[in-house]
């Protein structure tokens, strides 16, 4: 775990595998934001405008996300457009951050960051949030090495 200049949480990893075969993976969040708390969702994440809802850990955590940025094998990026964390004293804390994916070739393997636009030090979610992603990620790492 990084944080980049602005303090949103960033998270760095390398894959062999293509551009192109991880941005397929990326694009359907059931292959890479699952298996940890019980998630469910429901909508679809891979094309621009598309929408998704997300819950877990039993109905703590509810957001809905839209596709605003979509660049084939390159960039992939969500606007939370509502948010209920049930455990949090402003549970839409999360409402009008932005998540997603840059890739990028790096010698013959490629660079995949992900940037949690908003999560930054300092708010509630941050220390539980950034937990969360980093357990989701390092998944994804294993998943992808």
């Amino acid at each position: 775990m990084k944080t980049n200049a602005k303090n949103d949480f960033t998270f760095a990893l390398e894959s062999p595998h293509t551009p192109a075969f991880i941005f397929e993976i990326l694009r359907d969040v059931m292959q890479w934001w699952t298996g940890l708390y019980g998630e469910q969702i429901e909508g679809s994440s891979g094309n621009l405008h598309d929408e998704f809802t997300f819950s877990a850990g039993g109905g703590m955590h509810n957001t809905t996300q839209r596709v605003i940025e979509l660049i084939p094998d390159r960039k992939i990026v969500w606007q939370v457009t509502a948010a209920n964390l049930t455990f949090l004293d402003d549970p839409a804390e999360w409402k009008d951050t932005t998540f997603g994916f840059t890739l990028s070739d790096d010698g013959g393997k490629t660079k995949v960051i992900f940037t949690h636009h908003g999560l930054v030090p300092g708010i509630q979610c941050y220390p539980q949030c950034t937990s969360a992603w980093t357990a989701y990620l390092e998944n994804l790492a294993r998943q992808l090495s």
